[in-house]
């Protein structure tokens, strides 16, 4: 043990103004150089036998400042008129509501391309060799329904969209013969 206290006694000031430097805050740095004499006591007899104590110490001070700076959380603090979240759905979501009806006044082979590639997960490359079309073409049609039915969701159920282009409000409505 006394390799121990003389490895500490020597490198000690140095470990300790160097741990200050990196971690900021005088506080965390005490605490560490604490954490770090007791693993050196825990080695024992095997601290005696490092070649090279002040490598050692220094080499543990640097893994433990990487562990505390990867597990250190920051914190923020919020204003006390922060709003709470509500429990009122993103308008996008509801917007499902009014897709049936919408959906179904389009044409059969917009809501048939619609149906299978967006609704029932159909690759469009899957979906071309279904409808016997090279893929470009099935793309194509694709977007084009997509493009139908925004353009017609946009009017029928008075979608409207933000300046980033998401929807932010429309008017539902409920499947049509229901």
């Amino acid at each position: 043990m006394n390799c121990v206290m003389t490895a500490w006694h020597q490198h000690e000031a140095e470990l300790r103004a160097w741990l200050q430097r990196r971690l900021r805050n005088p506080h965390d740095a005490e605490d560490m150089v604490q954490e770090l004499f007791l693993k050196a006591m825990r080695q024992e007899r095997k601290f005696c036998e490092i070649a090279n104590a002040r490598a050692w110490l220094f080499e543990v001070a640097r893994n433990a400042v990487a562990d505390r700076l990867r597990l250190k959380k920051e914190q923020v603090e919020l204003p006390d008129d922060l709003v709470a979240a509500t429990d009122e759905p993103v308008p996008v979501e509801t917007l499902a509501e009014c897709l049936p009806r919408a959906l179904a006044e389009l044409s059969a082979e917009d809501r048939e391309d619609l149906t299978l590639c967006d609704l029932e997960g159909l690759t469009q490359e899957e979906y071309a060799r279904r409808k016997g079309l090279t893929l470009p073409g099935a793309k194509s049609r694709v977007q084009r329904a997509r493009k139908r039915l925004r353009e017609h969701l946009t009017s029928a159920c008075q979608v409207r969209f933000d300046a980033a282009g998401k929807v932010c409000c429309f008017v539902p409505r409920t499947p049509s013969g229901g």
